[in-house]
């Protein structure tokens, strides 16, 4: 009886503060904190951790009879003297602020000198004035009238019915320089060459005509005679200073029944 009893006050007692080495086959638990799996039990993890069931109950503050479940997460007691070190706070510290310095403020950049103003151009000079072209004619191109060229070369000068020296000008001036050729208007008989002594100085009129005539004036030498019949285009005097003139000139003039007309309306258009 009493060995019986023995056995069972042994029983019921609590288990016995000596740590349990783990069985064979048994993998030891090194590390500080373990996971319940399914099918653990509270005495094989204490077993496995090398720790009595009651130093592994304090650590991790469970009442008895020490039930743990799948998931449970077991902290390792501390060995006697042993100090653990402190958890770190996952919380992070709350940063100081740094004063920063006051940036200085950036020195405004002067403003570069504008350049000097322009003196304003000096005004251009009015454009010289372009040739005049040949004016209409004073009266229109008779039917019957003779195709004329024009007699030599060189600047109109004077025009019909400007006055020339207080006198009604009943021609064109040209002006050419001396020695020049002078040629027949057209074709026609000669019917005087010679000097006209008031204001034409040498002087040829040719008949052409119907009443028409062309009159050369101003000459300087005199290639035809009276009564000669000469060709468009011919050669009948060169150009000189005589009668009126005061530079090489030629005077010019077509008439109808010695009634003047306008050059301009017998002659071609010149370019």
């Amino acid at each position: 009886m009493i060995r019986r009893a023995a056995l069972l006050l042994a029983l019921a007692a609590p288990l016995s503060p000596q740590p349990v080495l783990a069985a064979p086959g048994e993998a030891p638990i090194v590390a500080w904190q373990y996971v319940v799996r399914a099918g653990d039990t509270f005495a094989t993890i204490a077993r496995r951790m090398g720790v009595t069931q009651k130093d592994l109950a304090a650590a991790n503050a469970l009442p008895y009879p020490w039930t743990v479940t799948p998931g449970q997460v077991l902290r390792r007691p501390d060995p006697p003297g042993a100090i653990r070190p402190p958890v770190q706070s996952t919380t992070q510290p709350t940063p100081v602020a740094t004063p920063t310095a006051t940036p200085s403020p950036k020195p405004k950049p002067s403003p570069s000198p504008k350049p000097p103003r322009r003196p304003a151009p000096p005004p251009r000079p009015m454009p010289s004035p372009r040739p005049v072209p040949e004016p209409i004619p004073a009266h229109a191109r008779e039917a019957d009238a003779p195709r004329l060229a024009w007699p030599t070369s060189g600047a109109v000068v004077g025009r019909y019915g400007v006055p020339v020296k207080g006198r009604p000008n009943n021609g064109m001036d040209l002006a050419a320089f001396a020695g020049m050729t002078v040629h027949a208007a057209a074709a026609g008989r000669v019917v005087f060459a010679g000097t006209e002594p008031e204001r034409f100085g040498q002087l040829i009129v040719i008949d052409h005509g119907n009443g028409w005539a062309t009159a050369y004036a101003y000459l300087g030498a005199i290639s035809v005679r009276e009564g000669q019949q000469v060709t468009a285009r011919q050669t009948i005097a060169r150009i000189g200073k005589s009668g009126e003139a005061a530079a090489p000139t030629l005077h010019f003039e077509v008439r109808r029944n010695n009634v003047p007309r306008d050059p301009y309306a017998y002659l071609p258009v010149r370019l």
